[in-house]
């Protein structure tokens, strides 16, 4: 049996910031169902929920070499719904509220690379691939190839590394390089770890690893362009044979509208009745204007320009002004928080402004509105297209990344698709679309068929999983 083992600063139920904790808990459960023996190893948090943090068993203190330090590091272990997860415990690093945007970032996350092989040989599980995601995990490789490849222990172990979002890379300043990871200077360079005269944990990830993954086909095709490549186009390029893109998926057991406790009324495709049920409810608790006729337009999203508010900001009035609703849930930018607050007090049964997460919310949102819009500057893969998909909430995207590769645009003559696509990255654009995805909803016949076509496309981890593991036997069998 293959063994596997996952590491990643973030994984749900634990805790979560955005996708990559979705992903890291998701995916594991579908590869073990394929005969992987996977595993996960993610830093202990102060913040992960009490609940979990109490179920954790500490089965080894050792000490890592950080530099010229000697860090005391606890392993914990906990066995959630099959999966082994081993946590990383360090009262410096770890024990302090929130996850990322430290001014020690780097101290932090080069403990956590080098705890993870420390922790190997005592947890008693020798991967046959270390397979490690986003900029927090990207020092694995170069450090196992520096420190650790004389020990027959580590002796044959592979790495693949998965960019979440290439626009997060992990950059510091380059007096780390010897005083966090012991490595001298014949690393900084561009086949090392150097760019644009720093450390980066992502470059050291894409020039040491064995392959490299990315979250859509159609994303690992983009960041081989200057425009997309954010500096790091012309390295993947040169590592384009060794550059695979694998759609990301989301838990079906987890999003699965026919046994969602926390949606007001739960339905499948055969049932959309019970669908406009949540959509009435949804408008009585936000205090909007209750009507089924009047199409409801949900956000959920982080508040920022990359995605796509700077593009609504210049048209939200006139999209209100197609007898429209609009129910966001989500925090950012001051400035956008400000226009929806504005247009909530101007529009109060007609716009209503979560400035928040929720999960329950979010998951009423899927359930209840009738178009999902997510248009994205730029989006790896993105998931919340897919849970408003497999609610019934119609996606209107922007041809970019992940949401192009997912989302079929509508056929105005067949009838067929699973959503509205706009393909010039224009405000004008946007509106245009927008207006279309109305003009549609209001014949019921065409819009119920969209629905049912949008719920019963598979985005669960089945096919992907099994791109995985092909994968994974292709690099151990080299």
């Amino acid at each position: 049996m293959m063994k596997v083992l996952f590491t990643a600063a973030e994984a749900v139920p634990f805790i979560k910031t955005g996708g990559l904790g979705d992903v890291i808990g998701s995916l594991p459960k579908e590869l073990s169902r394929n005969d992987i023996d996977v595993r996960v190893i993610m830093p202990r948090y102060r913040d992960i929920a009490p609940e979990y943090l109490d179920k954790m068993v500490v089965t080894h203190r050792i000490i890592v070499p950080v530099g010229w330090r000697q860090q005391v590091c606890d392993i914990s272990c906990l066995e959630y719904e099959g999966v082994t997860f081993y946590f990383i415990g360090n009262e410096y690093c770890f024990d302090r509220p929130g996850l990322y945007g430290f001014p020690d970032d780097s101290e932090r996350f080069a403990f956590f690379c080098r705890a993870v092989l420390e922790a190997l040989p005592h947890i008693e599980f020798r991967p046959d691939i270390l397979h490690c995601h986003d900029w927090h995990s990207g020092m694995i490789s170069v450090l196992l190839e520096a420190h650790y490849r004389e020990n027959p222990f580590y002796s044959g172990i592979k790495t693949i590394f998965t960019i979440h979002n290439l626009a997060y890379q992990g950059n510091f300043p380059k007096e780390i390089l010897g005083d966090l990871f012991n490595l001298g200077w014949e690393f900084f360079n561009p086949e090392g770890v150097e760019f644009s005269g720093q450390v980066s944990f992502m470059k050291g990830a894409l020039n040491f690893s064995d392959y490299i993954t990315t979250v859509s086909g159609n994303y690992a095709e983009e960041i081989l362009q200057p425009d997309r490549g954010q500096n790091m186009d012309g390295l993947l390029r040169s590592r384009r044979k060794h550059l695979i893109g694998i759609r990301n998926g989301i838990d079906y057991s987890e999003y699965n509208p026919a046994k969602d406790s926390l949606i007001y009324t739960r339905f499948d495709a055969r049932s959309l009745r019970r669908r406009r049920e949540n959509k009435l409810k949804l408008q009585e608790t936000l205090g909007l204007w209750i009507s089924e006729d009047i199409p409801v337009i949900g956000l959920v999203a982080r508040l920022v320009h990359s995605k796509g508010f700077d593009l609504i900001s210049q048209v939200l009035e006139e999209i209100l002004a197609l007898n429209t609703q609009i129910v966001l849930l989500g925090q950012g930018e001051e400035g956008y928080q400000k226009l929806f607050e504005d247009a909530a007090a101007k529009y109060p049964d007609r716009v209503s402004a979560n400035i928040t997460f929720s999960n329950e919310l979010a998951r009423q949102i899927y359930a209840g509105a009738d178009i999902f819009l997510m248009p994205s500057q730029y989006e790896p893969c993105g998931l919340s297209q897919l849970n408003a998909m497999r609610y019934g909430c119609i996606p209107l995207v922007f041809a970019t990344g992940g949401l192009k590769e997912t989302v079929e645009p509508f056929n105005y003559q067949t009838g067929e698709g699973t959503g509205f696509v706009f393909s010039e990255y224009e405000a004008e654009q946007l509106l245009f679309t927008v207006k279309m995805a109305t003009e549609v909803y209001r014949n019921k016949k065409a819009w119920n068929k969209l629905i049912r076509s949008a719920m019963k496309s598979d985005f669960s981890w089945r096919q992907s999983s099994q791109q995985y593991k092909a994968l994974y036997g292709e690099l151990i069998n080299k």
